[in-house]
């Protein structure tokens, strides 16, 4: 009997070392688990290299709008700036360029507003537009103190072109909620 069981512990041990590794199918199993996993994640990875790229608008805006309200402050005027044009973005004091990679900027002004553009040069990348408007305390024609409003809108597809917010001047906001526009976040 001894004899017996050392020759079945031999065989199953020979066996054994015969069906180490993976078959064929057990490889396949896995490489298209992994395939699924990639196609799921890959389209999120690739996004958030464009809402990195959307940031800078964001942040040379703000700073535009910002520089606006103490031009505005210092000499009752807003600034207008060409597409890309550096003399005039330097007017603003804020050390922003006029045109990057991804970016150009620009501004119309009018009396009591001003509209900063954030123009995507790719379009894969959304459209920028910062307002900055004038409103007098206690209504139009009040006499009272003047505040300015700002605001941040963009839209809401890529590669459509921003467009002009509307101002509530009574209740002093700007309401980017029109069209193909939206408030930032």
């Amino acid at each position: 009997m001894k004899a017996d069981v050392k020759y079945k512990l031999l065989q199953h041990l020979n066996q054994k070392k015969q069906q180490q590794g993976f078959t064929l199918i057990e490889l396949l199993v896995v490489i298209i688990i992994i395939g699924i996993l990639a196609a799921i994640a890959l389209p999120s990875f690739l996004n958030q290299a464009n809402k990195a790229k959307q940031t800078e608008a964001k942040q040379t805006l703000s700073a535009m709008n910002k520089g606006q309200q103490a031009y505005y402050l210092e000499n009752n005027s807003f600034v207008e700036i060409a597409a890309g044009n550096v003399e005039q973005v330097s007017k603003l004091g804020i050390g922003v360029k006029a045109v990057t990679v991804n970016y150009t900027y620009s501004a119309t002004a009018a009396k009591e507003r001003v509209d900063n553009y954030g123009k995507s040069e790719a379009k894969a990348l959304k459209e920028y537009v910062g307002s900055v408007a004038v409103i007098q305390v206690g209504g139009a024609g009040s006499g009272g103190e003047a505040t300015s409003t700002s605001g941040l809108c963009e839209t809401k597809n890529p590669g459509e072109e921003a467009t002009q917010p509307n101002i509530d001047t009574a209740k002093g906001v700007i309401n980017c909620n029109t069209g193909s526009m939206q408030d930032a976040k």
